[in-house]
């Protein structure tokens, strides 16, 4: 049995790194950016020591990263991800493999970021990396030149180290063409994919599923703006730029069975709908929401799934999820790691035996210096004239990224991703106001407000089982009963919708297991919770 654990997107900010150039002591991201953003970046440093410690304390001695070390891909802050990595290395005997994901770096030259900090008094500071270049995101040479130790090339001790285009671990050994979509534009870009045996009998599969890929017409490689974004490109993306991969993911498969060895992979996307096959309701309800337009078609799981190996982990999404393909005669499980600095914090472990692969999720609850912005929080509340948020008032860790998620459902997601009369309805009435817009008669129903209803819908919806504990039980027993009994709607007005709504809910509730459970790679089945 060998035991791994796996962290995602862990997107790491370093406070600690003081800007040259600006009056800035220190590197806190501001309460308002954070209140925005589906990750929080202060307590991220914190949590991914936590995520390590947790590891170690586990008896994990190898650790997969799945993208999204660092946020942005700055120098600072892979500086920092690496300094902390290492003394755990040093200390523990932990090693730590990755794959890069949209936030590590960015096609050649990388790109600008603008970031808003605080200052001591809590006033906001902009600071454009067109001032700091050490701000701006790294170009995929040099970010990978910097994270080279983390599995990109090999290591003395290891068993077995090859890329896709052999044995080579050189940069320029590793690039492949990346057409635009008329196809008019070329360039060459690194592909970072790579097979490692770190101990005997386990080959770690790493796929770099992160493609930048030129527009149109474009002439300047050295501007980020000739690149499209990969944030909602994943899988497809692979498909179309990198063909490459599947002929060696398929004969990699081949040569693990016919030698026996224990095959894991990962890449920073997921290569199946890890919202619990909601998709269709989704996009009736919300149209295509920023979770929903990501979601891999069809295409993505027949490739995946005819190259033979049986199990994958991803990252990006920030979303606790087992999923499962089937069909042919060939099959795999793709496994969404939740993040360390989203709702709600959690990493995996993995005990690998053969064909059965016990798997564990691990919540990121306590972890010692999740409050060391706080402070910073309330000046920035108190210099606006605004009251301090909930947040920084958390207790824990857990709590903090829970009322993070509330600010999130009110602030971005209702205003953002929600059609006005939907939006309007649940942000003003109750539940037995839903039971009479739906026609629906169940006896004595609770009186709450439909604000609580949609944030519980998105803590079951990223956290799936760990999310459970965040729900009142009397609510989440009421949500069970209504799921079991919705009607049926067609129409696309506004009770259609909010059938659809809950229809996706019914999906969460009823996700395979992915809390605690093991699964059978040779039948592909599945027990626990």
């Amino acid at each position: 049995m060998i035991r791994i654990a796996v962290i995602a997107d862990p997107h790491v900010h370093d406070c600690g790194w003081a800007p040259s150039g600006t009056r800035l002591g220190g590197a806190i991201r501001s309460f308002g950016d954070t209140a925005a953003s589906t990750r929080v970046f202060n307590e991220s440093l914190p949590a991914f020591r936590a995520a390590l410690e947790r590891a170690v304390a586990e008896g994990a001695g190898l650790v997969l990263l799945v993208g999204d070390l660092t946020d942005d891909g700055q120098a600072p802050n892979i500086a920092a991800a690496l300094s902390l990595i290492g003394g755990f290395r040093q200390h523990h005997g932990l090693r730590v493999l990755a794959t890069p994901g949209n936030h590590d770096l960015f096609a050649i030259s990388g790109r600008p970021q603008d970031k808003t900090f605080l200052a001591v008094d809590g006033a906001p500071v902009l600071l454009r990396s067109a001032d700091c270049p050490e701000a701006a995101t790294l170009g995929t040479h040099d970010a990978l030149g910097l994270m080279q130790g983390l599995g990109y090339r090999p290591e003395p001790a290891d068993l077995h180290w090859e890329c896709p285009f052999g044995t080579d671990p050189s940069w320029q050994a590793r690039e492949y063409p990346v057409s635009s979509p008329d196809g008019r534009v070329t360039v060459r870009m690194i592909d970072a994919s790579y097979l490692i045996e770190p101990v005997e009998g386990l080959w770690v599969l790493s796929i770099d599923s992160n493609v930048c890929a030129p527009r149109n017409g474009v002439t300047d490689m050295a501007d980020a703006a000739s690149f499209r974004d990969p944030t909602g490109a994943g899988w497809p993306a692979v498909l179309r730029h990198r063909a490459h991969l599947l002929p060696w993911m398929r004969d990699v498969a081949a040569r693990a069975a016919r030698l026996g060895k224990q095959l894991v992979a990962f890449s920073h996307y997921p290569v199946l709908d890890v919202l619990a096959g909601t998709g269709e309701d989704e996009m009736r309800a919300f149209g295509p929401t920023g979770l929903a337009r990501r979601v891999p078609p069809p295409e993505v799981a027949i490739s995946f799934a005819s190259t033979g190996v049986p199990l994958h982990f991803s990252g990006h999404l920030h979303v606790n999820d087992t999923a499962r393909h089937i069909g042919q005669g060939q099959g795999f499980f793709n496994i969404s790691v939740p993040s360390p600095v989203g709702f709600c914090p959690a990493m995996k472990i993995a005990d690998l035996d053969g064909a059965q692969v016990r798997i564990r999720s691990l919540p990121l609850v306590e972890v010692p210096g999740h409050d060391l912005a706080f402070a910073a929080y309330r000046a920035e509340a108190g210099l606006a004239g605004h009251p301090a948020p909930p947040a920084s008032c958390a207790p824990d860790h857990g709590s903090f990224l829970d009322r993070h998620l509330v600010e999130l459902v009110h602030g971005r997601y209702l205003p953002r991703e929600w059609k006005t009369d939907m939006a309007e309805f649940v942000s003003n009435r109750r539940i037995p106001d839903l039971m009479t817009l739906l026609g629906l008669s169940l006896g004595q129903v609770p009186d709450f407000s439909l604000r609580h209803l949609v944030e519980d819908w998105y803590r079951l919806r990223k956290g799936g089982t760990l999310g459970m504990a965040y729900v009142a039980p009397d609510r989440l027993e009421f949500y069970r009963h209504l799921c079991a009994n919705l009607p049926e709607f067609a129409d696309d007005g506004l009770s259609g919708r909010l059938v659809a709504f809950l229809r996706i809910m019914r999906g969460y509730l009823g996700r395979l297991p992915n809390g605690d459970f093991t699964l059978d790679l040779r039948d592909l089945s599945i027990s626990g919770n």
